[in-house]
């Protein structure tokens, strides 16, 4: 909510016309980020008149300081309502960095490219304020991800699978 939503825009601002229609997933309790796509890309709008995108939301799957326990069950409550998402959208690429949110879609998707229904490339880009550990979306996405993007070189050196490309928001 807030801090993630902001830099995945950033990034979202550097892409071409050519990544539409876009999809965004927020989780059901998330009500600030919503105003943020929406003005965002109304102003992605008058450049590029084609834009097209959409809203989903999914049950939260992990909030701020919930036992892990608990976490597990709600994480999958939030796969499973994200499978019939990510089986209507099949999307080619989910880009994602870091609200909890995006392990459960990711993981829906990861499972629909096994059972052979829909490959779905997964570039993952940690988040800024990661400077020597990975969040918990990382530590999980990190095996499932295609591209995992770290924006310090120290991340690198921890997990050789990380790209490095320096801070890209």
């Amino acid at each position: 909510t807030g801090g993630h939503t902001t830099e995945i825009l950033r990034l979202l601002s550097c892409l071409s016309e050519s990544y539409s229609p876009r999809h965004y997933v927020l989780a059901d309790s998330d009500k600030m980020s919503e105003a943020k796509i929406r003005s965002f890309e109304q102003k992605r709008a008058e450049t590029f008149s084609k834009s097209q995108f959409s809203l989903d939301r999914i049950p939260r799957s992990r909030e701020v300081r919930q036992s892990w326990i608990s976490s597990v069950v709600t994480t999958l409550y939030s796969i499973l309502y994200s499978l019939p998402l990510t089986y209507k959208r099949k999307p080619d690429l989910i880009l994602c960095n870091g609200p909890g949110t995006c392990v459960p879609v990711c993981l829906s998707a990861f499972l629909l490219g096994l059972l052979r229904i829909k490959r779905t490339v997964i570039v993952y880009v940690e988040s800024i304020c990661r400077v020597e550990t990975l969040s918990l979306s990382g530590k999980i996405l990190y095996y499932f991800s295609d591209y995992f993007i770290v924006q310090w070189p120290d991340l690198k050196k921890k997990y050789p699978k990380s790209v490095y490309l320096g801070r890209i928001v």
